[in-house]
């Protein structure tokens, strides 16, 4: 399991203070851990990403308790119980999530069907740097997500300090978890992807420089891909980090274009036709691979230029890959947090 060597001076400071701390009263497992990765760098006014740390702890059984919670302006750590069947309405089934919210789910049986959330301002093309407003600070761990009819998770417009880890996503319409349009500093950890074709997309596409360039800092850690066709993940424009993951019968993994930039240590491919690509579609993009495995894949992974260290951003501990069938599928998830 990873063990943080060095976490940004707001997540030190959220953590010494929480330990001091009696557990919120009712609060989920976890609900006051620390995020990783790119979500733990200090930047753009957050330091790390801590969520609805602070606010009070309620508890949502139906969709219209969880909607209201999730849309308040205060921080909020919003326990999930259940099953919960999101309306489809005027909103394609998108639900937007303000800034400063926790989000988890109770137990191992807490699921969001029908609909997604959205996490981030409504869609400008005119807008090409980060608004005031730009939502950032949420936290989403625990849940099972299905059944959208649009994205599972959308991450946009410049949303930033974004912490997904621990779910499992499946059978949605588009997207898993997108995350593009200048969104930032954000770590998907420890999720279950499966049942579901396009994964997860880094940078809407291939006309969207203006907002993507310069952003898209992106981890992915110790997810099980698990036959999830492709885009784990699909990268524009981004710097992306890709380490521990476990994938498993795809037809392809890592896809890096429109100048990309993408670090790719320590997974785990099994049976996947092309582990990680440059030359896809668009641009060639940037990728740098050190300790990979490859097992009973169709071509070798494709490596291109030269790519910014993500140890010059925050520290962290690879597992060895050899290790990640193992550690991966047993810890990655709802219910092992």
């Amino acid at each position: 399991m990873r063990i943080p060597t060095k976490l940004s001076l707001g997540t030190i400071l959220f953590a010494a203070v929480a330990a001091l701390l009696p557990p919120t009263a009712g609060a989920a497992p976890g609900a006051l851990a620390v995020a990783d990765g790119f979500a733990s760098v200090d930047a753009l006014g957050q330091d790390g990403t801590t969520g609805g740390a602070g606010g009070a702890t309620v508890t949502a059984t139906t969709a219209a308790q969880f909607l209201d919670y999730i849309a308040r302006p205060e921080p909020l750590i919003v326990q999930v119980s259940g099953v919960i069947t999101l309306p489809t309405g005027d909103s394609d089934g998108m639900h937007d999530v303000a800034s400063d919210k926790t989000i988890v789910g109770l137990g191992s049986t807490a699921r969001l069907t029908g609909g997604g959330l959205n996490i981030g301002l409504p869609v400008d093309d005119d807008t090409t740097s980060p608004p005031a407003n730009a939502v950032h600070n949420v936290i989403i761990r625990n849940i099972a997500f299905d059944g959208a009819t649009d994205d599972l998770i959308n991450v946009q417009m410049f949303s930033h300090h974004v912490w997904i880890d621990h779910n499992d996503f499946s059978n949605g319409d588009d997207g898993a978890v997108d995350i593009k349009r200048g969104s930032d500093y954000v770590t998907v950890s420890w999720n279950r992807f499966h049942d579901h074709d396009k994964t997860s997309l880094v940078g809407h596409d291939d006309e969207n420089a203006a907002q993507d360039t310069g952003r898209l800092r992106v981890t992915y850690h110790h997810n099980y891909f698990d036959a999830s066709d492709q885009r784990n993940p699909r990268v524009r424009f981004g710097e992306v980090h890709v380490y521990n993951n476990y994938y498993r019968d795809s037809s392809y993994g890592v896809a890096s274009t429109m100048n990309a930039g993408v670090t790719l240590e320590g997974n785990y491919f099994f049976s996947v036709n092309n582990p990680a690509r440059v030359d896809f579609s668009g641009d060639l993009g940037r990728l740098v691979q050190r300790d990979n495995i490859l097992v009973d894949c169709n071509h070798e992974i494709e490596t291109r230029g030269t790519v910014t260290a993500p140890s010059q951003s925050y520290a962290y501990t690879a597992d060895p890959a050899s290790t990640v069938p193992t550690v991966v599928p047993a810890g990655a998830g709802v219910g092992k947090i």
